[in-house]
């Protein structure tokens, strides 16, 4: 993610309970199962990271990137607590990063694709990463004006996350989220 990421959205945080009114965080990660691998991308202080481990088991894995190193201290913290040994998680840019070739089965963007420096980067990398028929996932804030969340002109239309994985290599299909997000799924081809 870009060093602009906490200007744009002034720090802002879903807690729980505001997550599970807007969207549901579990139908995010419905195909996430026993065994499989897991990449979050901008993954904050690992609030999907955390989930996925639960879906993927300790057969699975979870790989865990973002650019503040206090929000991965966060997440190694939540890991080591609950004993979590199969997420790797690093404070690098997104930009820099890929963490395997062809080992991930879904590739997760949560509200985080506008921030990056070169989000078309950052989507090769996905596409380097996963398996084939791999998903990328990116969960994202509606292009529409709102009191909170990333200020208007830095947000991607559903139609502009889906061209930019189309134009990628991906097959990709959007549907609503709740009433400020929405979900773009892109299978790799």
């Amino acid at each position: 993610m870009s060093g602009h990421n906490h200007r744009c959205h002034g720090g802002f945080s879903l807690d729980e309970k505001t997550r599970r009114e807007w969207y549901n965080p579990d139908a995010v990660l419905a195909t996430l199962r026993q065994g499989m691998v897991f990449v979050d991308v901008g993954c904050g202080d690992g609030y999907f990271s955390i989930l996925a481990v639960e879906k993927v088991g300790s057969e699975g894995k979870v790989y865990a990137v973002d650019i503040d190193e206090s929000r991965i201290k966060l997440l190694k913290e939540k890991a080591q607590t609950q004993r979590l040994d199969n997420i790797v998680a690093v404070a690098a840019r997104a930009e820099e990063t890929v963490f395997c070739e062809g080992c991930a089965d879904i590739v997760l963007y949560s509200m985080d694709l506008h921030d990056f420096d070169d989000p078309e980067q950052v989507i090769a990398n996905a596409n380097t990463m996963l398996k084939p028929g791999g998903k990328v996932i990116d969960l994202d804030w509606k292009k529409m004006q709102m009191d909170f969340g990333p200020p208007y002109e830095v947000r991607f239309s559903e139609q502009k996350a889906k061209d930019m994985l189309q134009n990628a290599g991906f097959t990709a299909e959007a549907v609503e989220a709740g009433p400020y997000h929405y979900i773009v799924t892109a299978t790799k081809r």
